[in-house]
């Protein structure tokens, strides 16, 4: 069987200090997160615009995200929304209706076993309903500014791609780059890869020749 371009050239991977200079030109390319300015550093606002992120586009979810906050950017307001609100609300997310039980589900919760505060911990997290370990990572990191790794589609492709890591999925790429990534470049990491998978590093026809750290990419291109 031919093997795939990604893994062939598993012996040019690059070592942790040349990917952390990497990182470094991306953080002076893209300084700030995307939710950053919508989310302000509050928990349960980033918590609840990442569920709308999940399989949605920025463009929508970020609109839908402010037009919820309006009528409700607490837990304790949130549960008073007719869930029909927040379904008009939100729409066109993906799976608005799914995303909307979900929201008015962990925002009962938070109320009831956490005192009104989204839980500061990744396992408390992961026991709402509808978070995965993209999301808790991303409200530790951006909600409370703890060293956290939120990986999703463009963090895990864009490891690859460079030549840093070579696992299967965005959970295995999570767990890898917790061993081998030094912590001050956790929280990082997210928001520099999802703006420039985006815009440059993209799945299909990367801008390689604009590319700011195109000189010391492997291009274990997929």
């Amino acid at each position: 069987m031919k093997p795939s371009p990604v893994t062939k050239n598993v012996n040019n991977f690059i070592e942790t200090k040349k990917f952390t200079k990497m990182l470094t030109v991306l953080k002076n390319t893209y300084p700030v997160h995307p939710m950053g300015d919508l989310t302000r550093g509050n928990p349960y606002r980033v918590l609840v615009a990442c569920i709308l992120s999940l399989r949605t586009k920025d463009e929508v979810s970020i609109p839908a995200s402010e037009r919820l906050f309006v009528h409700a950017e607490t837990p304790e307001k949130m549960v008073t929304l007719p869930a029909e609100t927040i379904e008009k609300l939100i729409y066109p997310v993906g799976f608005y209706k799914n995303k909307t039980k979900n929201i008015l589900n962990f925002s009962t919760v938070i109320l009831d076993q956490f005192e009104g505060k989204v839980p500061d911990t990744i396992d408390g997290l992961l026991t709402l309903t509808g978070v995965g370990r993209k999301t808790a990572n991303l409200v530790m990191s951006l909600g409370y500014n703890q060293p956290a790794i939120c990986v999703d589609v463009h963090v895990h492709r864009i490891c690859r791609r460079m030549g840093y890591l070579n696992e299967k999925t965005p959970d295995d790429t999570e767990y890898a780059l917790r061993e081998k990534l030094p912590k001050p470049y956790w929280q990082m990491i997210n928001t520099v890869m999802v703006l420039h998978g985006q815009q440059i590093c993209r799945p299909i026809s990367p801008k390689c020749g604009i590319c700011p750290v195109e000189k010391t990419c492997s291009k274990h291109l997929e």
